[in-house]
C-alpha cells in the first residue's frame, strides 16, 4: 500500500487539516492517509493544550469521517526526541510491504533543511508538499524524484490561533468539526 503520513501535534485537530487530509486521501494517488499525532515536535516548544489521549481522540473524530484516513499514535511506541526520519524508518521496518510518503506544508518544506536527517528523508522517502500562502515552493533538481507538490486548497488556519479563541471564548465553531469543537467545550481543553 502507498501510505501517506500526515504528521502534527493536532493541538486541536481543525477544518483545515481534514481539509488537506480529504484533499489528498481523493486526489493524492495514495491508498491510506495516516493522521500521526505526535507527542512532541522537536523544532517547537512544548505548547501547552490538550493531553496526548484528547489529541488522539480529536484526530480520531475526523479520520472516521474521511475513506482513506486512519488516526495513528505510533509514533507514541518510540523513544523520544521523535525526528520525522527515525518515525518513517520505524514504519517502513514495522510495515515493510508498504511506501511512505511524507505529506508537509509548503511552510515546513521551507524549513525542511533544518529537520535531523533531512536529506535522508528525502533520498529515502517520497514527500508530497501542499501550498501555504506565503511560501514558494522550490523542489531542488536533485529531489524532483521524490518530491511531489500536490495543488491542494490553501487554508490559513492554525491551532494556536484557535487555542487563543477558545481561551478567549470566542465562536471557534467554524474553525472546528463540529464533534470535535463540543469536544473542547465539554472537557473545557485550552481555557
Amino acid at each position: 500500500m502507498k501510505i501517506g503520513i500526515f504528521g502534527g501535534s493536532y493541538n486541536p485537530i481543525h477544518t483545515g487539516h481534514a481539509i488537506i487530509a480529504n484533499y489528498i486521501a481523493e486526489n493524492g494517488g495514495l491508498d491510506a492517509i495516516w493522521l500521526l499525532v505526535s507527542p512532541q515536535n522537536p523544532l517547537k516548544d512544548g505548547t501547552k493544550g490538550a493531553s496526548d489521549y484528547d489529541r488522539i481522540r480529536m484526530a480520531e473524530m475526523v479520520s472516521r469521517r474521511i475513506d482513506k484516513v486512519i488516526t495513528s499514535a505510533f509514533e507514541f511506541t518510540l523513544s523520544a526526541p521523535f525526528y520525522t526520519y527515525n518515525t518513517l524508518r520505524a514504519l517502513s521496518e514495522k510495515f515493510p510491504n508498504d511506501e511512505f510518503t511524507l505529506i508537509i506544508g509548503a511552510d515546513n518544506w521551507a524549513n525542511f533543511h533544518r529537520w535531523e536527517k533531512h536529506d535522508l528523508i528525502a533520498s529515502e522517502f517520497h514527500i508530497m508538499v501542499y501550498p501555504r500562502r506565503g511560501y514558494d515552493i522550490v523542489i531542488p533538481e536533485h529531489q524532483k524524484n521524490n518530491v511531489q507538490v500536490i495543488d491542494a486548497p490553501i487554508i490559513e488556519l492554525s491551532s494556536t490561533q484557535i487555542r487563543d479563541g477558545v481561551a478567549e471564548q470566542k465562536n471557534m465553531s467554524f474553525y472546528l468539526p463540529a464533534d470535535v469543537y463540543q469536544y473542547i467545550l465539554e472537557n473545557k481543553l485550552y481555557m
